[in-house]
């Protein structure tokens, strides 16, 4: 259990560091938990008033059996609970009196324990009055119609007041801590207590040391509503050792401290910096056990942010000739360094991946254990290999990797509306393939690189508009995966004018002849947005390059025609010695056999359209690789 004991370890080496204190880590027995009702008391349990006021994750204490409770297992928590669990006077609104009995019952067990807190004993003193709904009711908290409470409405919507959370506030004079919810002291009494409850001990295999042995483990580690666990409970009825051992204690026993402190910070990671795929269960973190913070893992280039604002201040642009490649691997270098500053060899970074195929069992289905230094390089391996000029939409525009969720969008996705949507099964399938090539360094899988390119040479596929844009994200995020899948061939991310295979000089003349009829239409003010020849052509001129190319050649005479009578007569000439440059660059037969192009085209396509659309930027000197994106690198100094 090497995952259990790092989540230990990263519990205690986290927990109460000042870095962390406007999300700390939650204590041992507690849990996050959104309430809606806070009540003020006096130190001798007097109401003092009532607010509806929702607090997230308000960590609340819970027992062992609480922590998991179910409609069919109603165990309540020692102070923080439902209305209906906290209201003696609930009858009269339908509330269940087994529930103020457990919660009656638990709250005095405490008290009347040598850890009894004198915060708890006011809610107790309170609650023994029975007149809890009667004071919300005064307080306008609660309306009453006809024997029946009206439904409070704490944010948007409307929700039953028995199911609304109840915290507590016990004024105490010479005490400036008045909320229970962040007392450290009323925590400790209450694990204390906890802990002595049960006196038969066992040995924990996770810390090695004798105590009290967890039954029930926790379950909301994805969120309050997930109801999936990472370790399943012994028990008798369901017989999850059946066939394995003859009874539960001769499986691998966990103590119950262990145990909370590795999934309260499991919960604590995920709701930090884990990675959550829309509508799906997957769930991806990477953590430093330490406490330092690292790159994004399940992100595109744009979301690797500087560590503080030093490289924000750098606004003297440095020259750069050729490949832009060379600009945005100084940048990457620099903000890696800067993570690098704070994490070394010594330090470790676990990774991650958590799904569940039913609502209530949860699996680990990627788990990486590497040295800070490991991790890091792998990170920069991969958005350094992977990196293309992408265009991924309005203000999203930079040189990088992209993210394993782009890449699903775009490789399995469907145009609706003129946005793509895609299958929230597939986008899930897709980033657990992606993430051993981020982490492991593996190859990225053929079938997906291939996928994406088809998808990027159907230009006639998209329209103009929207779908416009979103072909250009596909065709970015193609040539990313056909650099980062070929690191052999070392492609530059600007034009290559010295390499002579076929396919990628096939896509330089198709993007040549898209400039001169562009242009040309352009000129001739035609309709806004029409594609030209060669877009429309693309998917069939990559199946036959040699025989579309006529096609496409002798639909450029007359737009040629038209730019030599013209202002366009300069260009025209260029373009034309561009074209035979290009031409002859092509070996043997290469230009007139058969044969379909090889996905290597589509970076000969982007690099030479975007030398011949060359737009300076803000931020430096050299040239932006297409002129149709505002072409900003990664986030930091490179914005």
């Amino acid at each position: 259990m090497s995952w259990f004991q790092k989540l230990q370890q990263t519990y205690d080496r986290c927990a109460g560091l000042e870095q962390f204190a406007s999300n700390p880590l939650p204590p041992p027995c507690a849990r996050p938990q959104d309430t809606q009702i806070c009540i003020t008391l006096n130190r001798f349990g007097g109401f003092s008033r009532a607010e509806l006021s929702v607090k997230r994750e308000t960590p609340i204490l819970v027992t062992e059996a609480s922590a998991v409770r179910s409609g069919k297992s109603p165990a309540a928590n020692p102070l923080s609970d439902k209305l209906e669990y906290c209201a003696g006077d609930g009858e009269i609104c339908g509330f269940n009196p087994a529930y103020f009995s457990r919660y009656m019952s638990l709250l005095t067990e405490w008290c009347d324990s040598q850890y009894s807190d004198p915060k708890a004993m006011a809610v107790l003193r309170y609650i023994s009055q029975k007149r809890l709904v009667a004071d919300l009711l005064g307080q306008r908290i609660l309306t009453l119609v006809g024997g029946q409470l009206q439904r409070i409405k704490p944010e948007r919507s409307l929700m039953d007041p028995g199911d609304a959370w109840i915290r507590w506030r016990v004024e105490i004079p010479g005490e400036n801590l008045a909320d229970t919810w962040e007392d450290s002291e009323t925590f400790a009494l209450w694990e204390k207590f906890e802990s002595s409850k049960v006196k038969s001990d066992g040995l924990c295999m996770a810390s090695g040391t004798l105590g009290r042995i967890a039954r029930i483990h926790p379950k909301g580690i994805r969120g309050g509503r997930d109801q999936a666990k990472l370790i399943s409970s012994n028990d008798t009825q369901g017989f999850t050792f059946k066939g394995r051992f003859i009874d539960a204690d001769q499986t691998a026993s966990v103590g119950y401290i262990a145990s909370q402190k590795a999934h309260n910070a499991l919960r604590w990671l995920i709701a930090r910096q884990g990675y959550q795929a829309p509508k799906s269960d997957q769930v991806v973190v990477a953590w430093a056990v330490a406490g330092q913070p690292l790159p994004p893992i399940v992100a595109g280039s744009d979301a690797i942010v500087p560590l503080n604002g030093a490289d924000r201040a750098d606004t003297q642009p440095e020259q750069y000739g050729g490949d832009v490649g060379q600009l945005f691997s100084k940048k990457l270098n620099k903000l890696i360094s800067g993570y690098a500053a704070l994490l070394t060899d010594r330090d470790d970074v676990v990774v991650m991946a958590l799904d569940s195929a039913t609502p209530g069992r949860m699996a680990i289905t990627y788990y990486r254990e590497l040295s800070g230094s490991e991790f890091l390089t792998r990170i920069e391996e991969w958005h350094k290999h992977a990196a293309w000029p992408l265009n991924m939409g309005v203000g999203r525009h930079f040189i990088g990797a992209p993210a394993p969720t782009d890449i699903a969008e775009v490789t399995y996705g469907r145009l609706v509306k003129g946005k793509l949507q895609i299958d929230e099964k597939l986008r899930k399938v897709t980033i657990e393939r992606l993430l051993p090539c981020i982490v492991d360094q593996r190859p990225i899988p053929r079938d997906l690189v291939l996928s994406c390119a088809r998808r990027a040479m159907n230009r006639a596929a998209y329209g103009v508009g929207q779908e416009y844009w979103e072909w250009e994200r596909t065709l970015g995020i193609a040539c990313a995966l056909v650099r980062g899948s070929r690191r052999e061939e070392r492609y530059s991310m600007s034009l290559e004018e010295d390499r002579s295979t076929r396919d990628y000089l096939f896509g330089r003349v198709l993007a040549v002849a898209e400039k001169i009829e562009s242009y040309a239409l352009y000129l001739q003010r035609e309709e806004k947005g029409r594609v030209t020849s060669a877009e429309r052509l693309m998917q069939r001129f990559a199946d036959h390059p040699a025989s579309t190319w006529r096609t496409i050649e002798l639909a450029l005479s007359p737009y040629m025609a038209h730019l030599q009578g013209g202002r366009g007569r300069g260009l025209v000439y260029g373009w034309r010695k561009l074209l035979d440059e290009i031409t002859a660059k092509f070996q043997g037969n290469d230009f007139t056999r058969s044969g379909r192009l090889d996905a290597e085209f589509l970076l000969g396509y982007h690099c030479q359209r975007a030398a011949l659309n060359p737009k300076r930027t803000a931020s430096s000197d050299i040239e932006s690789p297409d002129a149709s994106d505002d072409t900003t690198p990664i986030s930091g100094d490179l914005q």
